[in-house]
């Protein structure tokens, strides 16, 4: 079958890179045609990579608005590839912005749409619902509390547990040993405090400085900046010079795994923090407009995923305009060995796992195949009208056996490293 597979961020490079991998297990003639990131690029191919996110990634309104002509190009270039590929399914990771408007173009022009990585509609532009319900086929959840979300809204949705366990279980075990990795990136015996301070140049602009304050604060641990590779060191260098902080490059869940506390900015990293068992503070620094508007646009009570999934504060939470590097030190402290909070931190964070990442096989692959796709024999057609270049045409595809069918929608489901 033939796979048209987009995402816009370093996150959904990832996730894709691993459902491309299960995808081959279960259909080793897959083709794929994709945006992506270089971990895409190595399991479907260089070659049949339209886009690369960092040419796609745009966070905020200013940097959206500033950049509108780039994305509307961007978007009618990804639409002309989709109709000369004539994918079987396009799957869509995250990115809501860019990709529920492919979504209406593969609607319009039926082709089937699977979401993986629901939109975090329930935070934010609770609008887009409306838009999932009416151009979406499939929809794949990852946090728990969705699974009674969406359903009120009108969508059955698909929860198979969070992906980022399969990720962290592979990268860490894999990791050196602690001494071999202190070595190797000049860290002295200290105990670490990871800073990870975002994975875009504007978060970077927004927390490292703050978290370098804080750094100056604790003579007494290493502070190490968990750095990414698409963005260039003089970013972080900008706001870590002369100071007594180290950086490490694109080896995040190998430093957090030998870290005593964390300093996190919101959104996916506090999950994964959470997940390799690290106590942590999240701190983001937000414009003093966004403060003023956020208690009218922000619809649930935390930002961090690790509090969401928890549904209470498990972590605290510094999202304001000038977080007070006074509050920052006092709440690191107390969460570093010794620390009043962290013992009872350490025991949520151990409940935090099993609400975060339930596995795929409690669920009956069959069973739910066969209501999906209302099989009533072995036999299955799906017919599928598509335009293709403006012109309307109608084919029938076959999938061969039930098996067959089985196998297509069980990629969605099976972890790549099982």
């Amino acid at each position: 079958m033939k796979y048209y597979i987009i995402a816009g961020e370093p996150s959904g490079d990832l996730h894709g890179s691993n459902l491309m991998k299960g995808i081959l297990k279960s259909d080793p003639e897959a083709e794929f045609r994709f945006c992506g990131g270089d971990m895409m690029s190595a399991v479907g191919g260089k070659e049949n990579l339209l886009k690369h996110y960092r040419e796609m990634s745009f966070f905020g309104f200013v940097q959206v608005a500033a950049n509108l002509r780039t994305i509307f190009s961007q978007m009618a270039e990804c639409q002309r590839d989709i109709m000369a590929f004539e994918p079987d399914v396009v799957i869509l990771i995250d990115y809501p912005g860019f990709n529920l408007k492919i979504a209406k173009f593969c609607k319009q022009h039926s082709i089937p749409v699977h979401y993986y990585i629901a939109p975090k509609v329930w935070a934010w532009k609770e609008r887009r619902v409306k838009q999932l319900r009416k151009w979406v086929d499939r929809l794949y959840i990852i946090f728990p509390f969705e699974k009674e979300y969406f359903p009120k809204k009108g969508i059955e949705p698909h929860f198979e547990g969070n992906p980022l366990m399969d990720a962290i279980a592979e990268r860490c075990a894999a990791a050196p040993s602690e001494a071999e990795f202190r070595a190797e990136h000049g860290l002295d015996e200290r105990p670490i405090v990871a800073l990870l301070a975002g994975s875009r140049v504007s978060e970077i602009k927004a927390n490292l400085n703050f978290m370098a304050r804080l750094a100056g604060r604790v003579p007494d641990r290493q502070f190490v900046v968990a750095g990414v590779s698409w963005i260039e060191r003089e970013w972080y260098e900008r706001y870590t010079e002369n100071m007594p902080i180290k950086f490490v490059c694109d080896k995040t869940y190998e430093l957090l795994q030998i870290s005593e506390a964390a300093v996190v900015t919101s959104g996916t990293a506090t999950l994964e923090t959470a997940l390799i068992g690290i106590p942590e503070v999240v701190v983001y620094g937000i414009p003093w407009l966004y403060e003023k508007v956020k208690p009218y646009l922000l619809k649930i009570p935390f930002v961090s995923l690790v509090n969401l999934n928890m549904g209470r504060e498990v972590v605290r939470e510094m999202v304001v305009y000038n977080p007070s590097v006074d509050d920052a030190e006092l709440e690191l402290r107390s969460i570093m060995i010794g620390g009043k909070k962290r013992e009872q931190m350490l025991r949520d964070l151990t409940s935090c796992v099993p609400l975060s990442v339930a596995r795929a096989q409690v669920i009956d692959l069959p069973k739910t195949l066969s209501r999906q796709f209302k099989i009533q024999n072995s036999k299955l057609k799906i017919r599928l009208l598509y335009r293709k270049y403006g012109k309307r045409s109608t084919t029938t595809r076959t999938i061969a056996t039930f098996g067959d069918c089985r196998a297509y929608a069980s990629n969605f489901y099976q972890r790549a490293y099982a």
